[in-house]
């Protein structure tokens, strides 16, 4: 995505319909504040061009499947984030994006798949 993903009304509801979309990660140029923050706690990875990069400058156009390589459970706030890229012909390259997890508190919404699903988890470790 461009710059200033997010932007308008309506951004807590655009972070839900895209986790119940099933998507679990969004690439951008830079995240509206609110909603970037929206979408780590609908345990969805915001990840973000460095600083001159883009789309455009790695070729982007949209059609490549993505995997994300080097998450576990040692990230850290706003660590760099290998991608792997799958163009339709199968051919593959790599570049680097900024997990936007900015806080530990992020980094565990994050793991648990959301604020919902911690809070759950939480409560039922409680209960036990």
């Amino acid at each position: 995505a461009g710059k200033e993903y997010g932007s308008g009304s309506s951004r807590d509801w655009a972070a839900k319909g895209t986790r119940l979309l099933g998507v679990k990660a969004v690439l951008a140029e830079n995240f509206e504040r609110i909603h970037r923050s929206n979408l780590v706690g609908m345990g969805v990875l915001p990840l973000e061009f460095p600083p001159g990069e883009s789309w455009r400058s790695h070729g982007i156009s949209g059609f490549e499947t993505f995997d994300i390589l080097n998450i576990d459970d040692h990230i850290q706030p706003r660590q760099m984030i290998t991608i792997l890229a799958t163009r339709q012909d199968q051919s593959t390259f790599t570049f680097q994006a900024v997990a936007r997890l900015d806080s530990r508190v992020e980094i565990e919404y994050y793991r648990h798949g959301g604020i919902l699903q911690m809070m759950l988890r939480k409560f039922i470790a409680d209960i036990n």
